[in-house]
């Protein structure tokens, strides 16, 4: 039975040994922070550049003479190119390391943030977008693997807080700066400051250390003149076949015959895709109902930011207290889930909050702290359910586990915006939101079903630890042997 203290170790000439001076854990405390604070911040400016654009809708919509549906667009492509980054990026990482994947990710999504910002016409800035999403979008895959590589697995829902906050406060911040600079220079400054911050981002982030554990005596090898070390095969497949097996066939089935994984996905899919619809929805309401300007809609999203603090806070305090009540008693994996049972509540009442009392009749403040709720309740039930999958499933199972929720979760996010300002305009903003409340409410059990029949569920699955020893071969020939935690973290996209 898994535990919070519970190690993935590595199998035989796979990863770095624990004693290894050159193992990221055992890197100096400055290090291990610097490696930490670059991924931080290169996942902090690709969320960031996701939701600056949409302070820009209305000018959008001039410039090229089209409706808002067409210009929300521009964030949904962003998120489908973001939702590709779960399957290609752990291929990439594979074979290079995370370094290198983090560096031209980055200099390639600044390349087509400028052409986003140079476009004439809207179909060419729709697929700088989406392009812009599609190279950005491992920066918010590899923060996992990296914190992973460098942080103790004994505290993996708080360092999760930590590195989800990249991307929350990075989303909340966009129309935050979006909205002022938008009102002094126009739509397409949004797309230059954003690449202004990500110049900045990657010169701090040039001297980023490889902390992948497979890279790291590869490098060290080639320095010294030696030969490639004996290593097992690539966790992410050998050839073609192999990888579009991992990453896309197996995530695929597990989302319609896997319980755990259904549910999971669900409900973080559900969470995601109401979480970006506020960026559509706030300032509509704002500058609707109570007459704000576009850049004081912005800074109501620093109640996202609020929010976010108290998830990474709540989330932090609870493993703690886990913590040492496990260092006398071991702790089920299910134990990750309080705060999604606590986050699910928070969810469910801000969607009512919000719907009846955006009034004029009722102060402006209300619909905000309503949206700060949601977020703080979003971000405990994101990391208390991607800690759980991490663990749910021996190694092989968890790489197509994560993979099938980040990707769904990412589709969902984009497509909800595409249709909530008709959800708005025939049902009207109370009715729209109430109808999601309802829906919360059923989904409200999940984690209290998972916490109860969790390991039962997980025992008789056919990726459980038993059905997997049965097909150990196959696997083998395969090139999908054992991940330790950092290789699978690649796959646990929680920042967007």
């Amino acid at each position: 039975m898994a535990n919070l203290a519970e190690v993935k170790l590595p199998s035989p000439g796979h990863l770095l040994s624990r004693d290894d001076p050159d193992n990221p854990m055992n890197w100096p405390f400055h290090r291990r922070v610097y490696a930490s604070a670059v991924a931080w911040a290169f996942a902090f400016v690709v969320a960031y550049g996701l939701t600056t654009y949409t302070a820009g809708l209305p000018q959008v919509m001039a410039s090229f003479n089209v409706s808002m549906t067409t210009a929300i667009s521009g964030m949904s492509l962003y998120l489908f190119g973001i939702a590709f980054a779960p399957i290609h990026t752990p291929h990439l990482s594979e074979r290079v390391g995370r370094s290198i994947v983090y560096l031209v990710s980055l200099s390639l999504f600044a390349l087509f943030t400028l052409g986003a910002g140079l476009s004439r016409n809207f179909a060419s800035l729709a697929i700088c977008r989406f392009l812009a999403g599609f190279c950005g979008g491992p920066c918010l895959v590899l923060i996992e693997g990296t914190f992973a590589d460098i942080w103790s697995a004994e505290t993996t829902n708080t360092y999760y807080a930590f590195l989800g906050l990249a991307s929350y406060i990075g989303a909340a911040v966009g129309p935050i700066v979006g909205g002022f600079v938008v009102t002094a220079k126009g739509w397409r400054w949004l797309e230059w400051t954003t690449l202004m911050i990500t110049l900045v981002v990657l010169v701090f982030g040039i001297g980023i250390p490889e902390t992948y554990g497979r890279e790291i005596p590869r490098r060290r090898n080639r320095r010294r003149g030696l030969a490639p070390p004996h290593q097992s095969p690539a966790e992410s497949g050998v050839t073609f076949g192999q990888m579009f097996q991992v990453t896309v066939l197996t995530p695929l089935r597990m989302l319609v015959t896997e319980p755990v994984v259904i549910m999971t996905s669900l409900y973080l899919g559900f969470n995601f895709a109401l979480v970006f619809q506020w960026f559509i929805t706030v300032p509509v309401v704002l500058e609707g109902v109570y007459g704000f300007t576009r850049a004081q809609a912005g800074v109501a999203f620093t109640s996202a930011i609020g929010g976010a603090v108290l998830a990474a806070i709540t989330t932090i305090v609870i493993e703690q207290v886990q913590y040492r009540r496990g260092m006398k008693a071991a702790l089920r994996i299910e134990e990750r889930l309080i705060p999604a049972m606590i986050g699910g509540t928070f969810m469910t009442a801000s969607l009512f909050w919000v719907g009846w009392t955006a009034s004029p009749k009722i102060h402006w403040i209300s619909p905000v702290l309503g949206t700060a709720l949601y977020v703080w309740g979003s971000l405990l039930v994101v990391i208390s359910f991607i800690a759980y999958l991490f663990d749910a499933y021996p190694p092989a199972g968890t790489l197509a586990a994560l993979t099938a929720a980040a990707s769904l979760r990412l589709l969902l996010a984009g497509a909800l915006p595409l249709v909530i300002i008709q959800m708005f305009t025939k049902l009207t903003g109370a009715w729209a939101l109430s109808l999601f409340g309802f829906i919360s409410i059923a989904l409200l059990p999940i984690p209290l079903v998972l916490y109860k029949w969790g390991p039962a569920l997980r025992t008789r699955s056919r990726y459980s630890g038993s059905m997997m020893m049965k097909s150990r071969d196959m696997l083998t020939e395969m090139g999908t042997m054992s991940m330790d935690r950092s290789s699978s973290a690649l796959l646990a996209t929680t920042e967007v």
